[in-house]
């Protein structure tokens, strides 16, 4: 569980680091959130920019003309010689209407003559001019009366609300960026989505296919022609071009089944008159003087039989591959797979041959390709095992299938072979084999034909003693379905 996680996490965290493993409507949407946001930043800040400078300068243009005014209506008096300056007007909080305003007035000399909120201001100016100070823009300017100076005015105005103001601006600019972002994505993905819906059809029948490798499906056709449709189009007319290739293989390739099986069954008469005719000349060459020719008439007989053997196992394969199938009629496993371990008894030279068989298993099927299918399974563990093995024959009922099983404690299969023992023409010679060279390699071939005509199976493992396992599984005909109760036989 957590080696899958770990997997997980790293296919995940490969597919962000690596933006060309994320999937095509992702990559759009990227695309498009990415210049969406370029274009909004560049966008937001030059608004923003703008804005921040009018704000700043509008707020600079406010203190400069309350100055001004400051300037023509306050005036510096000395009402007698040797008296104190006065400032006129005495009452200075007209001027200084807001809360965030201070004033104060000064005489030539520097001497403070009249403030309001002039704390606020910081030290009495040494010189004219604005200055940022202690959060306050500050203004101090000259006084003066017929051109010439009587005294100074320092006003000032706290610039919070103006930054207050900005920052505000900003965050409503940076918002705005995220969420035209955002919106981008979410319209990016669905439009992405919506524009991939055609191709993910058309990657889901292709799927469909390629599971069920049946190009006689067809394609899903957008409603709109363009590109996705030209594709769509031109998968069409590649199925098509298959299906009637295949349709024109199958077609090629049944008649070569037809043929191979007429031409298989044509052979066994010519070859059963062979045989008998060298039966009869053999049992005629018993005199003095014919050892030679009754050798060669004995050779040329095994080549006989073995060639009608091959002859025999490529005509029930044909038939099996060209579906020349009989009825199946009920019979009993059991009593068929003891008829051919009698059979094979001779088979086993000095090996011990274990047979565990005691109660009826009645299938549906062919009795002698049953007898078939159990004798070449024992004849294949005779020729693979050495002598003083021990070969098991095991009948069962697992479910509802009726089991054959036949075992050995010899050299085994190797697990190379194990998939691919039951093709035809494959064997399996090892330094066990006591018919080194005989077979044809069909045997286990016809044993898995048979199995599959009667819905069964057959595998290839290892026994309980390390040697080799054969196990085929016939349904009983009590299990079978209705419909499959008459199903065929490769006879």
């Amino acid at each position: 569980m957590v080696a899958a996680a770990r997997s997980g996490t790293a296919a995940w965290l490969r597919r962000v680091v690596r933006p060309h493993a994320w999937p095509v409507r992702w990559r759009l949407a990227a695309v498009s959130a990415g210049l969406t946001l370029v274009i909004l930043m560049i966008f937001g800040g030059v608004i923003g920019q703008i804005a921040t400078t009018r704000i700043r300068d509008d707020f600079n243009g406010e203190v400069a003309n309350a100055v001004e005014s400051l300037q023509r209506e306050l005036h510096v008096v000395r009402p007698l010689i040797g008296a104190e300056p006065d400032v006129v007007p005495k009452s200075l909080a007209g001027y200084v209407a807001t809360e965030d305003a201070s004033l104060r007035v000064f005489d030539s000399a520097g001497l403070e003559l009249r403030q309001l909120r002039g704390g606020r201001l910081g030290p009495p100016p040494k010189e004219t001019g604005t200055v940022e100070r202690n959060g306050m823009r500050i203004v101090t300017a000259v006084l003066s009366e017929e051109g010439i100076g009587t005294g100074y005015v320092q006003y000032g105005r706290s610039t919070a609300h103006v930054d207050d103001t900005i920052d505000r601006i900003w965050f409503l600019v940076v918002a705005g960026i995220l969420g035209g972002t955002a919106l981008a994505v979410l319209a990016g993905v669905a439009i992405a989505a919506r524009a991939m819906r055609p191709i993910a059809a058309l990657t889901a029948s292709a799927k469909e296919i390629s599971e069920t490798r049946d190009p006689s499906h067809h394609m899903p056709r957008p409603p709109v022609e363009d590109e996705v449709g030209e594709l769509a189009e031109t998968l069409e007319q590649m199925l098509r071009s298959l299906d009637a290739a295949r349709a024109e293989r199958e077609q090629a390739m049944q008649q070569q089944r037809e043929f191979v099986a007429d031409a298989s069954h044509e052979l066994r008469t010519p070859l059963t008159s062979v045989l008998a005719n060298l039966e009869l000349l053999q049992a005629s060459l018993g005199g003095p003087g014919q050892a030679e020719d009754r050798e060669v008439v004995d050779s040329a007989l095994r080549s006989s039989r073995r060639m009608s053997r091959l002859v025999s196992d490529l005509l029930l394969l044909a038939r099996a591959d060209a579906g020349r199938l009989a009825a199946h009629r009920r019979c009993d496993l059991a009593e068929i797979a003891g008829d051919a371990a009698l059979e094979a008894a001779p088979l086993m030279g000095g090996r011990e041959f274990v047979i565990d068989n005691d109660r009826p298993l009645r299938v549906d099927g062919s009795a002698d390709e049953l007898h078939r299918m159990v004798l070449n399974l024992l004849d294949n563990a005779a020729r693979h095992t050495p002598e003083g093995a021990t070969i098991e024959l095991r009948l069962s009922q697992q479910g509802d299938d009726a089991v054959v099983e036949v075992a050995d404690d010899g050299p085994g299969i190797p697990q190379s072979m194990r998939t691919q023992i039951f093709d035809r023409f494959v064997r399996g010679e090892g330094p066990a084999d006591t018919a080194r060279g005989n077979g044809t390699g069909l045997g286990l071939a016809i044993v898995s034909a048979v199995a599959a005509s009667h819905g069964g199976s057959v595998e290839a493992t290892e026994s309980p003693s390390g040697g080799a396992l054969f196990r085929a599984r016939i349904p009983v005909a009590d299990a079978r379905p209705a419909a499959k109760k008459h199903s065929s036989s490769i006879f």
